[in-house]
């Protein structure tokens, strides 16, 4: 079977993703980036923008972008580095992973262009495979050398997610760790609390994460469960009221509904020798959150559930 490909009123080519229980997600070959997720019950489980800006050259603030070869301002590029906003193609030789369903993957690649090899002189081809299953969507990005130096980048995969009511969502798995605090001039703190929640503005950057995070939106009654490989770092972002207003592509209620847990190698560039490739892994899922006793227990959450 071929791909479903629609180009939507914006003109941007979008891959359409299904499976069998009725989940679907939806690619943009803009940016590599997955706009849309929605359960079997067509529920949508990734939060866009209501004043997301979709023409380029501008970034789609909203699902899952890719930053690369920067994150955040960490570096002489624009912001999160050039991959969100150039045009990606598909890619018909993902080897060596194995082939896939057409229906339900998609393997997109972005190969240095001319214009970004101006300000950032490294050949390179990044490439990403997205995979729907029941109840679970993959991400596998990979970075391949091409060049004839050594180069290092930083990386993440932004995941905007959906929620309820952000003052009624706890993240787990991140207590006792360490973090750099972007509101601190991104001082170093260790996390005391025994679940983030939030009554403010977050935005940090927490360092040699466990591969599985837990965000359990109690109003849903549904947790979202991040697995990662090759991505140590945890970014943890919500802009609240008074940043969001000076987001010109962010709805002023929006904060409300979203949150943002990145899996990011921010803290130890990844460097690549002629050639070689680094390969990182993230898997979203949602279950139901049980409750106990008025409290989700964290263990059933962390270590169960597979």
């Amino acid at each position: 079977m071929p791909l479903n490909i629609v180009h939507d009123g914006n003109g941007l080519p979008r891959i359409i993703l299904t499976e069998p229980t009725g989940s679907s997600a939806e690619v943009l070959l803009y940016g590599g980036q997955v706009v849309s997720w929605k359960n079997e019950r067509r529920e949508e489980l990734l939060f866009m923008s209501s004043k997301a800006i979709w023409k380029p050259p501008k970034a789609i603030r909203g699902g899952i972008p890719v930053c690369f070869p920067q994150f955040g301002n960490l570096g002489s590029l624009e912001q999160h580095g050039f991959a969100r906003n150039r045009l990606w193609s598909l890619d018909n030789d993902p080897l060596p992973l194995p082939p896939t369903n057409n229906q339900s993957s998609v393997d997109l690649i972005l190969k240095s262009a001319e214009e970004d090899l101006k300000t950032w002189p490294r050949s390179f081809e990044l490439r990403l495979r997205i995979s729907l299953s029941a109840g679970k969507l993959t991400l596998i990005p990979r970075v391949r050398n091409t060049d004839s130096k050594a180069f290092s980048f930083t990386f993440a995969l932004s995941n905007y997610l959906s929620v309820s009511d952000i003052s009624e969502v706890r993240v787990e798995g991140l207590e006792t760790l360490d973090y750099f605090d972007n509101l601190a001039h991104r001082e170093r703190f260790t996390e005391q609390a025994d679940a983030i929640t939030f009554d403010g503005e977050v935005n940090r950057v927490y360092l040699d994460t466990p591969t599985k995070i837990a965000m359990i939106d109690h109003e849903k009654k549904r947790t979202f469960v991040l697995r990662k490989d090759g991505m140590p770092d945890a970014v943890v972002w919500n802009p609240w009221d008074k940043k969001t207003k000076t987001v010109p592509d962010l709805g002023v209620e929006d904060y409300k509904t979203m949150l943002c847990v990145d899996s990011a190698a921010i803290e130890t560039p990844i460097v690549l020798k002629p050639f070689e490739e680094w390969k990182g892994r993230q898997e979203l899922s949602t279950v139901s959150s049980s409750y106990c006793s008025g409290q989700l227990d964290p263990r059933k959450v962390l270590h169960g559930f597979h």
